[in-house]
């Protein structure tokens, strides 16, 4: 009798959403809509909404807030004081995102263009496509399984193309910027299964494109060693990217950054650390980078990028005994607290194509599964250093 009126109550109820507003809207949709019955309406609303703001941030943090190319370009050129020319700074063309401490050069300008895409599937370690992110249940404590359950899948994949230009106003001094043009798409199903029977709660689906948040950057090198340097670097990322569909933070950020160097013929080792602060949340970032150059057009990098995001959290699932059912634990997707730290490796190769343009190829994965996660993200890109 029950899992009849149950199988009622659901066919009436269930709700199918396939053009919601926005991206944020679809993600609030899927974790509030609710058929489990748990006789706690408030406790359910502030675990519904706290999960849904975990994954909404987490969402906004790794697709408004992602590092970006380094503005330090693949050619760097530097004053030969004891020859009174300009030459080549570094045999390597560097990292993909560890700043070097060198600039490009007096009026040397370089752009650049990156493409990548990412498939995002888990969430704090949590699977998210695969229909097993349980967001509440009943079990009956002498039992190893829920008897009645829901549990959300989201399918969240990014394309993004990054413009980036940079300038040398002084030898020590450039200045750039970096403009990152978005597609996002999300749907998700919320279902539940009671006893063993399957119901779809919701359904919702969209799309948003647009332009991210737009970054506005400089750099100074402070000490200039024939085989290094140490550097001061700064940012801002003006909220130009749409906030209700993920693609901007909807408030300006600002990066401040130390950058060592050091090369000696083919290598090159450089470091990086910083403080950001508005945005999506304020972060302590580290990166660490090995470049070497394998013949005269061909570097190989692999780099060691962490951040420390003070706003995201994590989520897990919390137990508590079932208001009017004996012998009953609900189970619901709470928040955990705040401060995570994400760490993500990756390598590639640079090859200068010929002249100044160089093309270059990297795949970055997670160190840790923290936060919100994609299991290979691969990037290509292109630069092109205007000859003076």
């Amino acid at each position: 009798m029950r899992t009849a009126i149950l199988v009622l109550v659901l066919l009436l109820t269930a709700v199918e959403a396939r053009a919601q507003d926005t991206v944020s809207d679809i993600v609030g949709f899927l974790m509030t809509n609710q058929a489990v019955p748990t006789a706690d309406f408030e406790r359910d609303r502030e675990a519904a909404e706290a999960a849904r703001d975990t994954i909404a941030r987490a969402l906004l943090v790794n697709l408004t807030s992602v590092p970006l190319a380094t503005s330090s370009g693949g050619f760097l050129y530097r004053l030969n004081p004891e020859l009174g020319t300009v030459e080549r700074a570094t045999e390597s063309f560097g990292a993909f995102f560890t700043e070097r401490a060198l600039t490009a050069g007096q009026g040397r300008a370089s752009f650049g263009v990156t493409f990548s895409s990412s498939d995002f599937t888990r969430l704090n370690g949590l699977s998210l496509d695969d229909g097993t992110l349980v967001t509440i249940a009943n079990r009956f404590r002498d039992e190893a399984q829920p008897f009645d359950t829901e549990s959300l899948t989201l399918n969240v994949r990014t394309s993004t193309m990054t413009l980036l230009a940079n300038v040398g106003i002084t030898d020590r001094i450039e200045i750039g910027a970096a403009v990152p043009l978005v597609r996002l798409t999300l749907d998700g199903e919320r279902v539940n299964v009671y006893r063993g029977s399957t119901f779809i709660q919701a359904s919702a689906a969209a799309t948003a494109s647009g332009i991210g948040d737009t970054a506005i950057r400089g750099k100074v090198t402070l000490l200039n060693a024939r085989n290094g340097g140490i550097a001061a670097a700064g940012e801002f990322r003006l909220p130009t990217g749409d906030e209700a569909n993920l693609l901007g933070a909807g408030s300006t950020s600002w990066r401040l950054l130390g950058v060592g160097s050091y090369d000696r013929g083919p290598l090159g080792v450089h470091g990086n650390a910083g403080i950001v602060r508005g945005g999506v949340s304020d972060e302590i970032t580290f990166a660490g980078a090995l470049s070497a150059a394998l013949s005269p057009t061909v570097t190989f990098a692999g780099e060691i990028l962490g951040r420390h995001v003070s706003e995201l959290r994590s989520v897990s699932l919390a137990a508590a005994p079932h208001p009017t059912i004996v012998g009953v634990d609900t189970l619901r997707l709470v928040a955990g607290s705040s401060g995570i730290t994400q760490v993500t490796a990756l390598a590639g190769l640079k090859w200068n194509v010929s002249g100044t343009l160089v093309l270059a190829a990297h795949v970055r994965v997670p160190v840790v599964e923290h936060g919100l996660t994609a299991a290979v993200t691969p990037t290509v890109a292109l630069e092109y250093a205007f000859p003076r």
